[in-house]
C-alpha cells in the first residue's frame, strides 16, 4: 500500500470518511462550488480576459459573467430551475462555455455530450438523466444538430425545453409540448454529468461531485504549474470529457483564459497559440501529428507560447514524442492517460526521465492509487501485467442508472476497474498494454463496435462479422470490419454502401475490410475478439504493413 494508503490503514471503523477526510487535509477535495470560486475571480479580476473563439467572440471575466446570467434568467423564464439537467450539445463556441457558467449559475446540473451523437443514442441520454433542457448548435458542419436535437426530444416523456443557437449566436427555443415535469436526478452532491461511450453501443452517464472535479483540476494545476496567468488552448471537442475538464471547467477554476477552436485547422491553432500566449492544452494523438506536419513560418519555434501538451486518448507512438522534442523545444509534451470516470497519470516536468516520458503514460497525480490485479484479484508485484484498477480523489460517483455496472466495476475497497490491462513499475509509472474492453479508440474518441456490427450483420451474404480497431499510426486505431466465410467477397466500398443506406452514422462507416477463413468462437458461439485481433495483427505484418 503507498503512502496515502497508510494514512487509513488502521481506520477499521469508516475507511471512507478516513480516506476523504485525507483528500481534504490535503487540498484535494476544496468543500467549495465551482461557481463560488469563480465568483471570487470575477471580483478580483472583473476586466482581465476570460473566454476567446476563432469566430472573433471575446470576453472579460465581468462580460462573461453578465452574459451567462441573461442566459440563466432565460432558463428561469422557461421553467428550467435548479436541481434540472441541462445537456449541452455545442461546438466549440464561447456559446459552450457561456452555457456551462450560465446552468451553474442556475443551480442546475450541466451535462456535456458530443455534438454528433445519432438521435437513437441522444434519446437514450435524454431518458436516462431526466434532461429537463437541451442546448445545441442549429448546425454544425453539414450535421443538422437541431433536427436530431428535436427527434430526440421527441421521445422523452417529461417536458424539455431546447434552445438552438445558430453561428452567428441567434437563440430559438422550442418545446416538445409534454406536460409531466422533469423527476430530475436525486443523487446526492451531484454535480455534473458526463457521456461516455459502452461497449453495449449506448452511452453511460458518469456522474461527478464538485470535489471530484476540483480534485482533477487541482492536481493538473499542481504538476504543471498552472495559474490565472497561463492561458489554455483548446481544440479538443468540449462536449468529451477531456475538453470539458481540461478546457472549460480548468478555466474556470483558474481564472485562467480559454482560447477555443472551432474546426480544428493546425496551422490557425498554431497562430491563436502563439496571438494568446497559450500555455497548456490537452489533445488526442492526431492533433499532436498534425501539428508536428504544419507548415510553420513564425519568427519562434512552433508552440513557443506553450510550456505544457498532455496527449492521449489513443496511443502515442514514441516517435511522435521525438519529433515533438525537436520541434517543439519549448514545450514539455507528455502523454495524458485518463477517464471520464476519474484517474490521471502523466509525466512531470523537470524530474521525468527521457525513457519513462517517451515508453511509458507517467505517473499518477497527487492521490491516485493504482493496483494491477491476476485474473483472479490478487494483487500483483511490479512490472507483472494484469487489470488496473484505480482509486483517488477525482473518481466519479458511479454511472446513473447502472446500478449493476456500478456494483460490477467497483469493489468494495473503492477501487474501479478501468477495464485496461497494464503494468506499473517500482517507480510507480504506468504502461498501458491493452483494453480489456472491445472500444475502438479513433483519433481520441471512443466507438462501439456493437452498432457497427449489428448493421452489418444484417446483410444477407455475412453470416458473421467482427469489428476491432485496425492500428493507424495517425488516429491510433481506425474501424476494420474483419468478415467471416460468406457467399461473396466484399470490399470496404461495398459495405459503406450498405451501412450508409442502413442509416449507419459515418463516424461508424467501416474504413478496412478483411476475410477470415474461420471466425474464432467460443463454445457457446461467442467471438473471440483478442483471437480476431491476433489475427489481423499476422495479416498486418505479413503484407508489411504491421505498425
Amino acid at each position: 500500500m503507498n503512502a496515502i494508503g497508510r494514512e487509513w490503514e488502521t481506520s477499521a471503523d469508516d475507511v471512507v470518511n478516513a480516506r476523504e477526510s485525507v483528500y481534504r487535509q490535503r487540498g484535494w477535495w476544496p468543500d467549495r462550488s465551482l461557481i463560488d470560486r469563480y465568483d471570487d475571480v470575477v471580483r478580483a479580476r472583473p476586466n482581465d480576459l476570460a473566454l476567446v473563439d476563432d469566430r472573433g467572440a471575446r470576453f472579460t471575466h465581468q462580460t462573461l459573467w453578465s452574459t451567462a446570467e441573461q442566459l440563466a434568467d432565460s432558463f428561469l423564464a422557461h421553467g428550467v430551475s435548479a436541481g434540472d439537467v441541462v445537456l449541452i450539445v455545442l461546438p466549440n463556441w464561447a456559446d459552450w462555455h457561456i452555457a456551462h457558467l450560465a446552468v451553474r449559475q442556475l443551480g442546475a446540473i450541466p451535462a456535456n455530450i458530443p455534438i454528433r451523437t445519432d438521435a437513437p443514442m441522444m434519446a437514450y441520454a435524454i431518458n436516462l438523466v431526466s434532461a429537463r433542457c437541451l442546448v445545441g448548435a442549429a448546425n454544425f458542419g453539414g450535421f443538422e444538430t437541431g433536427d436530431v436535437l428535436r427527434e430526440s426530444a421527441g421521445s422523452a416523456e417529461h417536458r424539455i425545453d431546447i434552445l438552438l443557437i445558430d453561428h452567428e449566436g441567434a437563440q430559438t427555443w422550442f418545446d416538445n409540448a409534454k406536460s409531466e415535469a422533469a423527476t430530475g436526478p436525486d443523487v446526492p452532491d451531484l454535480d455534473h454529468l458526463m457521456f461516455t461511450s459502452s461497449t453495449t453501443g449506448m452511452p453511460k452517464a458518469v456522474m461527478h461531485s464538485s470535489n471530484s472535479l476540483a480534485s482533477f483540476n487541482i492536481t493538473i494545476a499542481e504538476r504543471f504549474d498552472l495559474s490565472a496567468d497561463t492561458p489554455i488552448f483548446m481544440a479538443s471537442p468540449l462536449g468529451h470529457s477531456v475538453g470539458a475538464i481540461h478546457g472549460s471547467l480548468l478555466a474556470f477554476a483558474l481564472g485562467a483564459p480559454l482560447v477555443l477552436q472551432e474546426k480544428w485547422i493546425p496551422v490557425a491553432a498554431l497562430h491563436l497559440i502563439e496571438e494568446y500566449g497559450c500555455d497548456f492544452t490537452a489533445a488526442a494523438t492526431p492533433f499532436l501529428k498534425d501539428l508536428l506536419d504544419a507548415d510553420w513560418s513564425g519568427d519562434r519555434p512552433k508552440l513557443a507560447a506553450m510550456r505544457s501538451f498532455l496527449c492521449g486518448g489513443a496511443q502515442v507512438p514514441p516517435t511522435l514524442l521525438e519529433h515533438a522534442e525537436q520541434q517543439f523545444p519549448n514545450t514539455f509534451v507528455t502523454v495524458l492517460w485518463g477517464m471520464t470516470e476519474g484517474g490521471v497519470t502523466t509525466c512531470v516536468p523537470r524530474s521525468c526521465a527521457r525513457e519513462k516520458r517517451l515508453e511509458t503514460a507517467g505517473r499518477p497525480t497527487s492521490g491516485l492509487e493504482m493496483k494491477v490485479i491476476d485474473d483472479n484479484g490478487v494483487d500483483q508485484p511490479p512490472l507483472t501485467e494484469g487489470e488496473l484498477l484505480v482509486r483517488g480523489p477525482n473518481m466519479f460517483m458511479g454511472y446513473m442508472g447502472q446500478d449493476d455496472l456500478n456494483a460490477e466495476l467497483i469493489d468494495a475497497d473503492g477501487f474501479f476497474d478501468t477495464g485496461d490491462r497494464a503494468v506499473v513499475d517500482a517507480d510507480g509509472y504506468l504502461r498501458i498494454t491493452g483494453r480489456s474492453k472491445d472500444l475502438i479508440i479513433r483519433g481520441g474518441v471512443n466507438i462501439s463496435p456493437v452498432p457497427i456490427e449489428d448493421t452489418i450483420a444484417a446483410h444477407p451474404d455475412i453470416k458473421t462479422v467482427a469489428v476491432v480497431g485496425l492500428p493507424d499510426p495517425r488516429l491510433g486505431e481506425r474501424i476494420c470490419a474483419v468478415l467471416g466465410p460468406s457467399s461473396r467477397r466484399f470490399e470496404k466500398e461495398d459495405l459503406v454502401a450498405f451501412v450508409a443506406e442502413k442509416g449507419l452514422d459515418k463516424k461508424h462507416w467501416p474504413e478496412a475490410v478483411y476475410h477470415i477463413n474461420e471466425m474464432p468462437t467460443t463454445p457457446a458461439g461467442k467471438i473471440r475478439k483478442n483471437d480476431v485481433r491476433e489475427w489481423l495483427r499476422s495479416q498486418l505484418e505479413s503484407e508489411g504493413t504491421a505498425s
